[in-house]
């Protein structure tokens, strides 16, 4: 009998955006420039976070941990978006495109998790917060943060296991910047039916439960918060759940736009753009919502550049 997920395909072609030709320097520039920005301001997170122990809280914890993820996520996808546009395309091995197939779906899983852990953490802040600190203890906070790393892994795993046992015959061109679901299951010349199935009902469970999470929390937030009597107090607990609930709509309406239906979709010049809006520009603007109105971190920063004046 012949085995099925025999792929005769070695290597493939990211077409990455071929539009970009007449303005490679502009695009790489413009690139490289959102690529270091996204990897130096959350680097500043997480060494702010662990400086100062006024920022030693739960919300904090998961804010260092989703700027590290930000960090692993934007390198899995600029650098070979930088090499496309400098080469007009780029060859990728057909294990080299499985491992970033994972690290992709691995760390975009890993965020979905780990936002309903941080909004769970804002529920309890504000429904309960005379019970803030013995129940969002250090331990549970670890507990959520390696609850999303390792759920992200599974999910993930199971995945890929499908996706790389079909048979890719040809052509090897993949139309995209990076190899992502789509486009690698465009390729396969088997049946991929149950691949297609298995990854279908994984994106819903990784994408709607931590969103029902997600949204009972801030239902339960948005209700409590209507009963404080004060506008001003309203707004003081409103404004530590905005950044995050910022962050949760970008996200998730992006990535259910993309991942929660079948997967051999065309893979469009528009879903290509999709594609940047989520794996460039929110990784870019992430830290900027959480930090711009949080004023416990500008106060941090605050402190430590007038210590360092002072020094001098």
């Amino acid at each position: 009998m012949e085995q099925i997920n025999k792929t005769d395909i070695t290597e493939f072609f990211l077409l990455g955006f071929p539009s970009l030709v007449e303005m490679r320097v502009l695009a790489f520039l413009l690139f490289s420039c959102s690529y270091i920005l996204t990897i130096s301001e959350n680097i500043a997170i997480i060494i702010i976070v662990q400086m100062h122990a006024t920022l030693q809280k739960p919300m904090y914890f998961f804010l260092s941990n989703l700027s590290f993820l930000e960090i692993c996520y934007i390198t899995v996808t600029v650098p070979n978006l930088l090499i496309n546009i400098i080469k007009d395309g780029k060859t990728i091995s057909f294990s080299g495109c499985m491992t970033q197939l994972f690290f992709f779906i691995f760390l975009m899983c890993t965020e979905c998790v780990l936002l309903s852990a941080m909004a769970f953490d804002r529920y309890i802040a504000i429904c309960q917060p005379l019970h803030y600190v013995q129940v969002m203890s250090k331990e549970l906070c670890i507990q959520l943060a390696a609850a999303s790393w390792i759920t992200g892994c599974i999910i993930t795993l199971i995945k890929i296991y499908f996706i790389s046992g079909l048979s890719i015959c040809g052509p090897n061109v993949i139309n995209h910047f990076f190899c992502d679901i789509s486009p690698v299951l465009n390729l396969a010349c088997t049946d991929m039916s149950l691949a297609e199935l298995v990854d279908f009902i994984l994106a819903l469970v990784i994408l709607l439960i931590p969103l029902m999470v997600t949204v009972m929390s801030y239902i339960s937030i948005i209700y409590n918060i209507l009963k404080i009597p004060t506008s001003m107090g309203r707004q003081k607990a409103f404004s530590t759940c905005a950044s995050h609930l910022s962050v949760v709509a970008i996200f998730f309406s992006t990535t259910l736009f993309m991942y929660a239906r079948p997967k051999k979709a065309k893979s469009m010049d528009g879903n290509k753009v999709i594609s940047l809006l989520y794996a460039v520009v929110t990784p870019i603007i992430n830290p900027f919502i959480y930090c711009l109105r949080n004023k416990e971190i500008w106060t941090s920063l605050k402190q430590h550049f007038c210590r360092k004046i002072s020094y001098k």
